[in-house]
């Protein structure tokens, strides 16, 4: 498996966040983007991820279409996991394209997309 800096892997996410395609990335708001080794145990539980599973990146938050117009203080969270990113990733390039990848579906989940949409907007 790869190594990279903490520093590094932060270039990339924000590189990756620049190049979503607007009006996406300009309408992200109160959104804190994280970075963890590994998925909680919690979380795995509340995704029902069998042992042999990973995870890439997760949305916490409500979606903006569930929000009817309602602020919360708290930021909502994307969660981008490092170690898994690494092990699915043969070199910096791929890294940076799971990265990109992994955070506009994310993004996506903060919109309300469904994963058919995301897909479908990929193409």
């Amino acid at each position: 498996m790869m190594d990279i800096s903490k520093e590094q892997f932060h270039e990339y996410i924000d590189k990756a966040f620049d190049s979503l395609p607007e009006p996406h990335r300009s309408g992200v708001k109160n959104v804190a983007i994280v970075i963890e080794d590994e998925p909680t145990e919690k979380q795995r539980v509340e995704l029902s991820l069998h042992c042999n599973q990973t995870l890439l990146g997760l949305y916490q938050g409500v979606p903006l279409p569930e929000r009817q117009g309602r602020q919360s203080l708290l930021p909502d969270v994307i969660t981008l996991f490092k170690l898994p990113l690494l092990m699915n990733s043969a070199d910096e390039e791929e890294l940076y394209q799971n990265i990109r990848h992994t955070l506009w579906h994310e993004v996506a989940h903060y919109y309300g997309l469904n994963h058919k949409k995301i897909h479908e907007l990929e193409k």
